[in-house]
């Protein structure tokens, strides 16, 4: 019997290994980080090994996922899980942009993003296991302490939002991965795990709490401000909340 299960264990994580490695995904080996905020007296967060997807999910891909889930169609999807800039750039329900089927897939809500990454078999990461992915560069593991890297990925979001990039054209970080950085933000699992308010800055003094860097009191990492860059805009984002700016990767359990 405990032969049997051993096989068993190794055919699915097998199993999980050819169908990451199908819907062209990259291995995230885990390991123990200091994100930005930390919690209590262990600041340090350990992460499971997983998988994530090369790159941001694109509009042809979405398009082919409310072909086939109607209810997720911009005229359909409830007001509930979706705001009236759901994919109100696109030419119908069923039809995305030409010009927009290679970029990545914008002006969808949380709701819209999980569904369609639990269709897949997968599902939204982690914030913790997008910053761990987010933090290497092409040859580093951690590259926060790069300030090369740190000002690289700064430039980057600082860049005016006139039009998206196709996807895939950026060279790939350690992991594999392109179009971390600079490229749309991306929706995370619990990207509201983290709520940052005047209260919660500075013990209760709104004052001090209504300048632009206060809600960096308390970080762990007080140099990595892209990282913080990313914390307030999911901070201040709602679940329905369709954004230009805004897009998704899928990730999925290593089935270790």
């Amino acid at each position: 019997m405990k032969k049997l299960s051993l096989l068993m264990a190794g055919l699915l994580l097998i199993s999980n290994v050819s169908s990451a490695q199908n819907n062209h995904m990259a291995l995230i080996e885990g390991g123990e980080y200091i994100p930005l905020y930390g919690v209590g007296e262990q600041p340090e967060t350990s992460v499971e090994d997983f998988y994530m997807d090369i790159h941001p999910v694109t509009y042809a891909e979405f398009q082919e996922f409310v072909n086939k889930q109607p209810k997720w169609q911009k005229s359909n999807v409830s007001k509930l899980f979706a705001d009236s800039r759901y994919l109100s750039n696109w030419d119908n329900d069923l039809t995305a942009p030409a010009a927009l089927l290679d970029k990545p897939i914008t002006m969808v809500s949380w709701f819209a993003a999980k569904a369609y990454c639990e269709c897949q078999g997968k599902r939204l990461p982690t914030v913790d296991e997008w910053e761990y992915a987010a933090m290497a560069s092409g040859t580093k593991k951690d590259a926060r302490r790069d300030s090369l890297y740190n000002v690289s990925i700064l430039r980057s979001y600082e860049e005016p939002r006139t039009y998206l990039k196709t996807v895939g054209n950026s060279k790939a970080n350690y992991w594999g991965l392109k179009d971390m950085h600079g490229m749309v933000w991306e929706w995370t699992q619990d990207f509201n795990s983290i709520i940052l308010t005047g209260e919660s800055r500075n013990n209760g003094n709104t004052d001090a709490g209504m300048f632009c860097a206060a809600g960096a009191i308390g970080a762990n990492d007080m140099m990595n401000y892209a990282a913080f860059m990313r914390f307030a805009m999911r901070s201040s984002l709602k679940a329905n909340f369709s954004l230009t700016t805004l897009g998704f990767r899928c990730a999925q359990d290593s089935g270790k």
